[in-house]
């Protein structure tokens, strides 16, 4: 689904403060107040405040999803390549869109089975699906080990760059970076993530036989 300029205007500030009160915690009228609309154009344009949400996950996971798809189908690059480029994409997402995956973990963490908790694993099945792909391409042509993981893989890229994303405190003391504006620290941090993954999946991955 494509969204106009006010329509996203509205997910952008709903994805701000559902990652810092919650759904339950945020009203309609809040968004409305942090946007600076009236509370009918929520109503309007996205129903309900269960569908924004809806919106919020849809426009930032269909751009994630394009975006590799897109990469594996480009024939010019390598299979190892094309993995690094992932890792990047991994990496920038999490480290530009903070306020979006706080708000997906907490979503997580719901032991209720909602319509959210649905749409995210539907959205990891469709990655997963797809890196899947490019393992499988990997191995065929011999550039990849037969041993492969994608799930474990996966949850290793992710499970480091969100731990140290959600506790960045700790890493900046333990790194001497404490008074290192934000801008700076997360130029640092996108370069050393993607460095150190992609060293590790490089051992990991090539098929040295």
């Amino acid at each position: 689904m494509e969204f106009n300029e006010k329509q996203l205007a509205i997910i952008h500030t709903a994805e701000k403060l559902f990652s810092i009160t919650g759904f339950d915690g945020t009203s309609v009228r809040d968004i409305a107040n942090e946007a600076g609309i009236n509370v009918a154009m929520v109503s309007y344009y996205f129903g309900s405040k269960e569908k924004l949400m809806e919106a919020v996950f849809e426009h930032r996971t269909n751009q994630m999803r394009i975006k590799v798809e897109n990469m594996l189908q480009n024939d010019a690059i390598s299979h190892l390549e094309k993995f690094y480029l992932i890792i990047d994409e991994y990496v920038d997402k999490f480290v530009s869109r903070q306020e979006f995956h706080k708000l997906m973990m907490r979503e997580q963490f719901n032991e209720k089975g909602t319509q959210i908790t649905d749409m995210i694993h539907e959205v990891k099945l469709k990655n997963l699906a797809s890196i899947t792909k490019l393992i499988k391409a990997g191995q065929k042509s011999g550039d990849f080990a037969k041993n492969v993981d994608v799930v474990l893989m996966m949850a290793t890229i992710t499970g480091t760059v969100s731990q140290v994303i959600n506790s960045q405190r700790f890493y900046r003391e333990t790194h001497n970076m404490t008074d290192l504006p934000t801008e700076e620290f997360n130029k640092h941090i996108r370069k050393k993530l993607s460095t150190y993954l992609k060293n590790i999946f490089k051992t990991f991955l090539i098929n040295e036989a």
